[in-house]
């Protein structure tokens, strides 16, 4: 089977006009590319099977673009190699018409803004405009504000927990959506838990606040921060969860694990919750259960001299410090020992959970400003 001497001509022009991506339409046999002065198109004359054809199709576009029909991944997994991923061969990418080798541009290091306006050209899909919003350029330039609007617009056909997550997650980074937008989906967050998770772990400290949000004496804030500019971590931490945003974050922690979905939103959260009191705990990251990080934060409070020093300046603050450094060391093996490989979901993981959930929730509602 051979490309028609019809087809080869027309692609041979196409490529003449030196387009900055392709893209096929498997179902209606067309090949589109991308202009500087906008789009051209090939509609293809195949003779037999389809597949086929669009094989010979792209091995052609590979011959023109890499000088090898082996095409991706075989380039790519050389460049790889040679460390020689660079904007051009990105760019050459782009022309082989085949969606896995522009995955394979939105994930390299060296993507900037313009290649990913063309990757996204070629191939609009949610996981790529994920990976896309990763590097920064993409996100402080022009193609990240229209990949943030495409995660919102798209969320609702999104089935998997972690990718709501990560889709909020990253449409919510700053500068990409306006407040209304920002608003918007707040509030369908109300009614939907993964899509809080996502909110706390992009913004934990600007979220909406509700009306009833309080604050700590202003008093006690002022004497926690003059502490933390004496290089007392612990007494910044303190002062952030009990400011304004802290609450509101706080709050919003309680919200999803009054009624969480699946493990991923729990684990997820935990993991927000845990990188948020960092400050707590700056070694490394333990693994311990739940009652072994209870027993390790009342000897934390005993020896740490930061933590004395807090406790000095308030000492009605222990039960709050005690949950900050639990808090810093949550993680799976805190989930380990209830859920024991457990794929359970809804309310039978609920129940398992309980052991865990229940005193999360009184240490979280014990750094509540009542």
């Amino acid at each position: 089977m051979h490309l028609s001497s019809e087809d080869e001509l027309r692609l041979n022009v196409l490529l003449a006009n030196k387009p900055l991506a392709i893209r096929i339409h498997e179902s209606s046999m067309t090949v589109y590319a991308m202009l500087r002065d906008g789009e051209a198109s090939v509609s293809l004359n195949s003779a037999g099977n389809n597949d086929r054809y669009l094989k010979l199709v792209r091995a052609f576009l590979s011959e023109r673009a890499l000088g090898s029909p082996g095409g991706y991944p075989l380039y790519l997994q050389r460049w790889t190699r040679m460390g020689q991923m660079r904007e051009e061969s990105l760019e050459q990418l782009l022309l082989l018409g085949d969606a896995t080798a522009v995955f394979a541009v939105v994930c390299a290091g060296g993507l900037t803004d313009e290649i990913a306006r063309r990757a996204w050209w070629a191939a609009e899909d949610a996981e790529n405009a994920r990976r896309m919003l990763q590097t920064e350029q993409v996100v402080n330039g022009e193609t990240g504000k229209l990949l943030a609007r495409y995660l919102v617009d798209h969320l609702p056909f999104e089935s998997e927990t972690e990718t709501m997550i990560e889709s909020v997650k990253m449409a919510l980074q700053p500068g990409l959506l306006d407040e209304p937008a920002r608003h918007d989906l707040w509030k369908k967050a109300m009614r939907k838990t993964p899509y809080l998770v996502g909110f706390i772990a992009a913004c934990p400290d600007d979220l909406p606040l509700e009306p009833d949000t309080k604050a700590a004496d202003p008093r006690l804030l002022q004497d926690l921060q003059r502490l933390a500019e004496s290089s007392n971590a612990l007494a910044g931490l303190l002062r952030r969860v009990l400011s304004h945003p802290g609450q509101a974050f706080i709050d919003t922690c309680l919200r999803i694990l009054k009624k969480p979905t699946t493990q991923d939103v729990v684990t997820s959260t935990l993991d927000v919750l845990r990188d948020y009191c960092a400050a707590a705990r700056p070694q490394e990251r333990p693994d311990l259960s739940l009652p072994q990080l209870m027993d390790e934060a009342e000897d934390f409070l005993a020896g740490s001299e930061q933590a004395v020093a807090v406790l000095q300046l308030a000492p009605e603050m222990r039960r709050q410090m005690l949950a900050l450094r639990v808090f810093s060391g949550l993680g799976y093996g805190v989930l380990r020992p209830v859920l024991k490989g457990s794929d359970a979901m809804g309310s039978l993981m609920r129940r398992k959970l309980e052991p865990v959930l229940v005193p999360l929730t009184d240490l979280l509602n014990g750094v509540r400003v009542q």
